[in-house]
C-alpha cells in the first residue's frame, strides 16, 4: 500500500490514491487532502471536516498512518482484482489476505524473446510499512533474484509461499 501510494503521490495523481478499510469503507486521499478526517467508532467509519486543505507530504503521511491502522492484506484481497500469471507485470502483487496475511510486489518482468518465458523480481516489506527489499530466489542460487512465471504448484519465497491464483492488480 505504501509503495503504491508513494508512487501516485510522487506523480501528483492524488485522486487515484485510495484504499478500503477491512470493513469496506473507502478511504480516499482526495477527501483527506480537502481537510476531512476519518472517525472510527467500533465498526462505524465516517468523514468529518477537521482541517485545512493541503497537499503537503506531512498530511499525506497522516493519511497513510490512518490507512495502515484499518486496512491490510485482508482488505486488499477484496479490493484488488486477480490476474492470470501469464499477464504478470510490474506493480502486480502476490497476496494472501488474512490476519496475518502477506503481500509481495512484482518489481520488474523480463521476457525471453525466443522462448517467451517470463521472469520477475519480487520485493517485500513488513508491518508497519517499512522499507522494502528485493527477495532472493533460493532455488536459483545465492543472490539470484529472478523467479520464473512457469512454476509448478507453489511460488516459494524465502519467508512465504503463494499460488498462481494469488496474483492481484490494483484497479485503476
Amino acid at each position: 500500500m505504501r509503495l503504491r501510494a508513494e508512487y501516485l503521490y510522487g506523480r501528483g495523481n492524488f485522486d487515484q490514491i485510495h484504499f478500503n478499510f477491512t470493513n469496506g469503507f473507502k478511504a480516499d486521499y482526495a477527501t483527506w487532502r480537502k481537510g476531512n478526517r476519518i472517525e472510527v467508532s467500533g465498526n462505524k467509519v465516517s468523514w468529518t471536516k477537521r482541517g485545512a486543505a493541503s497537499d503537503s507530504y506531512e498530511v499525506f503521511r497522516s493519511y497513510l498512518n490512518m490507512v495502515f491502522a484499518y486496512a491490510g492484506t485482508l482488505s486488499l484481497s477484496k479490493e484488488m482484482k486477480k490476474v492470470p500469471l501469464s499477464e504478470i507485470q510490474a506493480g502486480d502483487v502476490f497476496l494472501e489476505g488474512g490476519t496475518p496475511g502477506h503481500a509481495i510486489v512484482v518489481l520488474d518482468v523480463a521476457q525471453n524473446a525466443k522462448t517467451g518465458e517470463k521472469l520477475f523480481i519480487l520485493a517485500q516489506g513488513y508491518t508497519p510499512a517499512q522499507d522494502i527489499h528485493i527477495l532472493e530466489n533460493e532455488d536459483n542460487g545465492e543472490g539470484n533474484p529472478w523467479y520464473s512465471a512457469v512454476f509448478e504448484g507453489k511460488l516459494k519465497t524465502p519467508e512465504w509461499t503463494f499460488t498462481k491464483e494469488q496474483l492481484y492488480r490494483f484497479n485503476d
